[in-house]
C-alpha cells in the first residue's frame, strides 16, 4: 500500500466521525405541533370569516394557539386573551385562560421559551404576558403600525386593543422583543415567518419543520378550511388578491394540503387526534 492511500485512509478514521457530528448538529430540529382550544365563539357568522357566504350562516368557531416542542425550545404561535374587556363584547363558551390551557399539553406557563405573533388582534395577542420567560417574534411592520400610525385615525385600528399595545411596547423596552423583517424569514431553526394576506396591516403565517413535513399554521390568514376548499379570501382583509396569493403560497409549502391549519375551524379538533382535552396533535 502506498504512502499516499495510507494517508487517504487516516483521514477518513480521524476526520469523517468529526463531519458526521458537524452535520448531525447542523440538522433542522424536529417539532412536535399542537392546537390547543382554550374557548369557542358560537353563533359566529360565516359571513365574517369566508367572503361572499350566505349571511344566514352561522357557527360555533374554535379559539385557537398552537404548541410546537422541539430544539429544547416550547414555543407559541399565538396566545389567546383574558383581559376583561373582552368578555363585554363576546360571549365565549368553554373558556379557560390560555395559560391554563396550556397545561392540558403538560406545559406551565414558564416553560414556554418564545410566542410568535402572527397579528396584533385582540384573540391571538392578547396573552402573550401570561408566559413570563417568553421572547416575542413579530413582524416589524405590524409592532411600528400599530404602536404608532395606526391611533392617528379612528378607523385604523381595528381589533387592536391599547392595552396590549401597551404590554408589548413595555416587553419590547425590557428587551423581549425581536422583529421579523419581512417575508421568509427563518426565526429559529426549522421555523419561519412569511408575510400573510394584509388580514392586518403587516400580519404573518408561520411554517415548522415537523416529523411528517412542513406544516403552515396559517392562523387568521386562512379562517376556515372553506376558504381553503373554495379559494375564497378571508372576509377580514385589507387586500382580497393578497390573501389568495398568500393562499397559493401555502399550497408550495405545506407537505401535505392538509398540513395548512386555519385560525378558527374547529374540524381542526375532528381532523386530527385529539390527545387531551382541548388539544389536538397535528404532528
Amino acid at each position: 500500500m502506498s504512502r499516499t492511500t495510507i494517508c487517504s485512509l487516516l483521514a477518513v478514521v480521524f476526520f469523517l466521525p468529526a463531519c458526521l457530528a458537524a452535520t448531525a448538529q447542523t440538522a433542522t430540529p424536529v417539532y412536535s405541533v399542537e392546537a390547543i382550544r382554550y374557548g369557542t365563539i358560537k353563533d359566529f357568522p360565516v359571513a365574517g370569516l369566508v367572503a361572499g357566504a350566505d349571511k344566514t350562516r352561522h357557527m360555533d368557531i374554535a379559539m385557537v394557539f398552537w404548541l410546537l416542542q422541539g430544539d429544547g425550545r416550547n414555543i407559541l404561535v399565538d396566545s389567546g386573551f383574558y383581559r376583561p374587556q373582552f368578555f363585554r363584547d363576546w360571549k365565549v363558551a368553554g373558556y379557560q385562560k390560555p395559560s391554563d390551557a396550556l397545561r392540558s399539553a403538560g406545559l406551565q406557563p414558564e416553560d414556554i421559551t418564545d410566542i410568535v405573533i402572527t397579528h396584533m388582534h385582540w384573540d391571538h395577542a392578547d396573552g402573550f404576558d401570561l408566559f413570563p420567560k417568553a421572547h416575542i417574534w413579530i413582524q416589524r411592520d405590524e409592532y411600528t403600525y400599530y404602536t404608532g400610525e395606526a391611533w392617528h385615525h379612528p378607523r385604523t385600528h381595528g381589533g387592536i386593543d391599547p392595552d396590549d399595545v401597551e404590554a408589548i411596547v413595555k416587553a419590547n423596552i425590557a428587551g423581549n422583543v425581536s422583529f421579523v423583517e419581512g417575508d421568509d424569514q427563518p426565526i429559529l431553526p426549522g421555523i419561519t415567518c412569511y408575510i400573510g394576506g394584509k388580514h392586518t396591516w403587516q400580519s404573518q403565517y408561520v411554517t415548522v419543520h415537523a416529523k411528517d413535513g412542513t406544516v403552515v399554521l396559517a392562523s387568521d390568514n386562512v379562517y376556515l378550511y372553506e376558504n381553503l376548499d373554495k379559494h375564497v379570501p378571508i372576509a377580514a382583509t385589507l387586500d382580497s388578491q393578497s390573501n389568495l396569493a398568500a393562499q397559493d403560497r401555502m399550497r408550495t409549502l405545506a407537505s401535505r394540503p392538509e398540513f395548512i391549519i386555519p385560525g378558527h375551524d374547529p374540524a381542526i379538533f375532528s381532523r386530527f387526534p385529539v390527545v387531551a382535552p382541548g388539544v389536538a396533535k397535528i404532528d
